[in-house]
Protein backbone atom coordinates (compact mmCIF):
# COMPACT_ATOMS: atom_id res chain seq x y z
CA UNK A 1 0.00 0.00 0.00
CA UNK A 2 2.88 2.02 0.90
CA UNK A 3 4.62 1.45 -2.14
CA UNK A 4 1.16 2.15 -4.48
CA UNK A 5 0.67 5.59 -2.72
CA UNK A 6 4.19 6.92 -3.48
CA UNK A 7 3.99 5.83 -7.38
CA UNK A 8 0.34 6.90 -8.32
CA UNK A 9 -0.48 9.92 -5.57
CA UNK A 10 3.63 11.34 -5.08
CA UNK A 11 5.17 10.44 -8.08
CA UNK A 12 2.75 10.23 -11.07
CA UNK A 13 2.13 13.98 -11.82
CA UNK A 14 6.37 14.09 -12.88
CA UNK A 15 6.64 10.49 -14.72
CA UNK A 16 3.30 12.33 -16.62
CA UNK A 17 4.92 16.08 -16.95
CA UNK A 18 8.50 16.51 -18.30
CA UNK A 19 10.14 19.84 -17.39
CA UNK A 20 13.12 19.09 -19.32
CA UNK A 21 14.42 16.22 -20.73
CA UNK A 22 17.76 15.06 -22.48
CA UNK A 23 19.47 16.59 -19.11
CA UNK A 24 23.35 15.80 -18.79
CA UNK A 25 25.44 17.01 -15.89
CA UNK A 26 29.36 17.73 -16.27
CA UNK A 27 31.78 18.83 -13.65
CA UNK A 28 34.89 20.25 -14.46
CA UNK A 29 37.31 19.88 -11.28
CA UNK A 30 40.08 22.53 -11.08
CA UNK A 31 43.48 20.44 -10.49
CA UNK A 32 44.63 22.90 -8.20
CA UNK A 33 42.43 21.87 -5.53
CA UNK A 34 41.45 17.96 -6.61
CA UNK A 35 43.84 15.38 -7.58
CA UNK A 36 41.67 12.77 -8.34
CA UNK A 37 37.98 12.28 -8.51
CA UNK A 38 34.95 8.99 -8.77
CA UNK A 39 31.44 9.72 -9.60
CA UNK A 40 29.63 7.16 -7.18
CA UNK A 41 26.77 5.09 -8.83
CA UNK A 42 25.91 5.86 -12.41
CA UNK A 43 27.71 3.14 -13.65
CA UNK A 44 25.18 2.25 -16.02
CA UNK A 45 24.07 5.91 -16.98
CA UNK A 46 27.76 7.10 -18.38
CA UNK A 47 27.96 9.46 -21.23
CA UNK A 48 31.37 10.09 -23.10
CA UNK A 49 32.35 13.41 -21.89
CA UNK A 50 31.99 14.55 -25.65
CA UNK A 51 28.17 13.71 -25.76
CA UNK A 52 27.45 16.37 -23.43
CA UNK A 53 27.06 18.97 -26.56
CA UNK A 54 25.99 16.11 -28.72
CA UNK A 55 21.99 17.23 -29.22
CA UNK A 56 21.67 13.93 -30.86
CA UNK A 57 22.59 11.91 -27.76
CA UNK A 58 19.55 10.93 -25.53
CA UNK A 59 19.67 11.69 -21.68
CA UNK A 60 17.39 11.50 -18.93
CA UNK A 61 13.86 13.00 -18.17
CA UNK A 62 13.24 15.49 -15.16
CA UNK A 63 9.58 15.81 -14.16
CA UNK A 64 7.22 17.75 -12.06
CA UNK A 65 8.49 17.48 -8.38
CA UNK A 66 11.72 15.47 -9.18
CA UNK A 67 15.30 15.88 -8.34
CA UNK A 68 18.60 14.21 -8.78
CA UNK A 69 21.64 13.79 -6.87
CA UNK A 70 24.85 13.15 -7.71
CA UNK A 71 27.54 12.05 -5.68
CA UNK A 72 31.37 12.94 -5.83
CA UNK A 73 34.49 11.53 -4.04
CA UNK A 74 37.26 13.78 -4.94
CA UNK A 75 40.89 13.30 -3.43
CA UNK A 76 42.26 16.76 -2.65
CA UNK A 77 45.80 17.83 -3.39
CA UNK A 78 48.22 17.09 -1.23
CA UNK A 79 46.65 13.59 -0.06
CA UNK A 80 48.14 10.68 -0.15
CA UNK A 81 45.73 7.71 -1.52
CA UNK A 82 46.30 3.91 -2.33
CA UNK A 83 43.80 5.20 -5.64
CA UNK A 84 45.98 7.50 -7.00
CA UNK A 85 48.31 6.36 -9.64
CA UNK A 86 51.56 8.19 -10.80
CA UNK A 87 51.65 9.16 -14.54
CA UNK A 88 54.75 10.07 -16.14
CA UNK A 89 54.94 13.36 -17.44
CA UNK A 90 53.66 14.15 -21.08
CA UNK A 91 56.50 13.99 -23.63
CA UNK A 92 55.14 15.36 -26.94
CA UNK A 93 52.31 17.87 -25.77
CA UNK A 94 53.02 21.06 -23.37
CA UNK A 95 50.83 20.86 -20.21
CA UNK A 96 48.89 24.13 -20.39
CA UNK A 97 46.87 25.43 -17.89
CA UNK A 98 42.70 25.82 -18.20
CA UNK A 99 41.56 28.77 -17.78
CA UNK A 100 39.56 27.52 -14.89
CA UNK A 101 42.39 26.69 -13.11
CA UNK A 102 42.71 29.06 -10.65
CA UNK A 103 43.05 29.04 -6.51
CA UNK A 104 39.26 30.04 -5.86
CA UNK A 105 36.93 27.87 -7.45
CA UNK A 106 36.46 24.12 -6.90
CA UNK A 107 35.37 23.49 -9.97
CA UNK A 108 32.89 23.99 -13.05
CA UNK A 109 29.56 22.40 -13.23
CA UNK A 110 27.39 22.94 -16.29
CA UNK A 111 23.89 21.87 -17.07
CA UNK A 112 22.35 20.95 -20.58
CA UNK A 113 18.87 20.16 -21.29
CA UNK A 114 15.95 20.54 -23.53
CA UNK A 115 12.58 22.26 -23.35
CA UNK A 116 9.88 19.66 -23.63
CA UNK A 117 9.07 20.86 -26.95
CA UNK A 118 12.71 21.34 -28.24
CA UNK A 119 14.72 19.40 -29.85
CA UNK A 120 17.45 22.05 -29.29
CA UNK A 121 19.54 22.11 -25.92
CA UNK A 122 20.29 24.99 -23.45
CA UNK A 123 23.29 24.94 -20.91
CA UNK A 124 23.54 27.07 -17.52
CA UNK A 125 26.82 26.83 -15.78
CA UNK A 126 28.66 28.28 -12.50
CA UNK A 127 31.58 27.56 -10.48
CA UNK A 128 32.12 25.52 -7.61
CA UNK A 129 33.13 26.80 -4.07
CA UNK A 130 36.28 25.13 -2.41
CA UNK A 131 34.23 25.79 1.30
CA UNK A 132 34.08 22.96 3.27
CA UNK A 133 31.12 21.80 5.26
CA UNK A 134 30.86 19.35 7.92
CA UNK A 135 28.40 16.40 7.46
CA UNK A 136 26.84 17.26 10.69
CA UNK A 137 26.08 20.95 9.81
CA UNK A 138 25.08 20.14 6.06
CA UNK A 139 21.43 19.63 5.17
CA UNK A 140 18.99 17.19 5.60
CA UNK A 141 18.85 16.08 2.14
CA UNK A 142 22.85 15.86 1.82
CA UNK A 143 22.95 13.88 5.38
CA UNK A 144 20.47 11.46 3.81
CA UNK A 145 22.11 10.80 0.38
CA UNK A 146 25.73 10.46 1.87
CA UNK A 147 23.82 7.13 3.96
CA UNK A 148 22.11 6.20 1.23
CA UNK A 149 25.37 6.20 -1.31
CA UNK A 150 27.62 4.61 2.37
CA UNK A 151 25.17 1.73 2.72
CA UNK A 152 25.28 0.88 -1.12
CA UNK A 153 29.06 0.66 -0.73
CA UNK A 154 28.33 -2.10 1.93
CA UNK A 155 25.70 -4.51 0.21
CA UNK A 156 28.40 -3.85 -2.75
CA UNK A 157 31.20 -4.47 -0.73
CA UNK A 158 32.87 -1.87 -2.43
CA UNK A 159 36.64 -1.83 -2.67
CA UNK A 160 35.76 1.98 -1.70
CA UNK A 161 34.02 1.25 1.59
CA UNK A 162 37.29 1.52 3.47
CA UNK A 163 35.75 2.56 7.09
CA UNK A 164 31.67 2.96 5.73
CA UNK A 165 29.93 0.79 8.70
CA UNK A 166 26.11 0.06 9.64
CA UNK A 167 26.33 2.54 12.71
CA UNK A 168 27.58 5.05 10.42
CA UNK A 169 24.93 5.01 7.77
CA UNK A 170 21.76 4.67 10.56
CA UNK A 171 23.83 7.61 12.48
CA UNK A 172 22.86 10.07 9.45
CA UNK A 173 20.05 8.22 8.34
CA UNK A 174 18.67 9.30 11.67
CA UNK A 175 20.10 12.73 11.93
CA UNK A 176 18.46 13.51 8.96
CA UNK A 177 15.07 11.94 9.02
CA UNK A 178 13.19 15.15 9.98
CA UNK A 179 9.65 15.55 9.74
CA UNK A 180 9.72 12.38 6.91
CA UNK A 181 5.78 13.02 6.67
CA UNK A 182 5.61 10.18 4.31
CA UNK A 183 7.93 7.80 5.92
CA UNK A 184 10.12 7.08 3.28
CA UNK A 185 13.47 7.93 5.39
CA UNK A 186 12.02 5.89 7.90
CA UNK A 187 11.59 2.91 5.51
CA UNK A 188 15.34 3.20 4.70
CA UNK A 189 16.49 3.20 8.34
CA UNK A 190 14.63 -0.15 8.94
CA UNK A 191 15.68 -1.33 5.97
CA UNK A 192 19.83 -1.08 6.96
CA UNK A 193 18.99 -2.35 10.33
CA UNK A 194 17.42 -5.46 8.83
CA UNK A 195 20.69 -5.48 6.63
CA UNK A 196 22.79 -4.79 9.91
CA UNK A 197 21.40 -7.94 12.05
CA UNK A 198 21.18 -10.20 8.79
CA UNK A 199 24.66 -8.96 7.93
CA UNK A 200 25.55 -9.85 11.53
CA UNK A 201 23.97 -13.58 11.61
CA UNK A 202 25.91 -14.30 8.65
CA UNK A 203 29.44 -13.31 10.32
CA UNK A 204 28.07 -15.35 12.99
CA UNK A 205 27.47 -18.76 11.21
Amino acid sequence: MNEARKVFLKELTGTLYTLAKDVKVQIEFNPAFVQAYRLIGYENRMLQKEDFNNDKIDAGEIGIGHSVTALYEIIPVGVESNFVGKIDDLVFQEKEESEYTNKKDLGLFKIRYKNPESDVSKKIQFMISPKVTPLEKAENSSQFAIAVAEFGLLLKDSDYKKDASYKSVLRYAVLSKGQDIDGYRSEFINLVKTAKALDSSLVQK
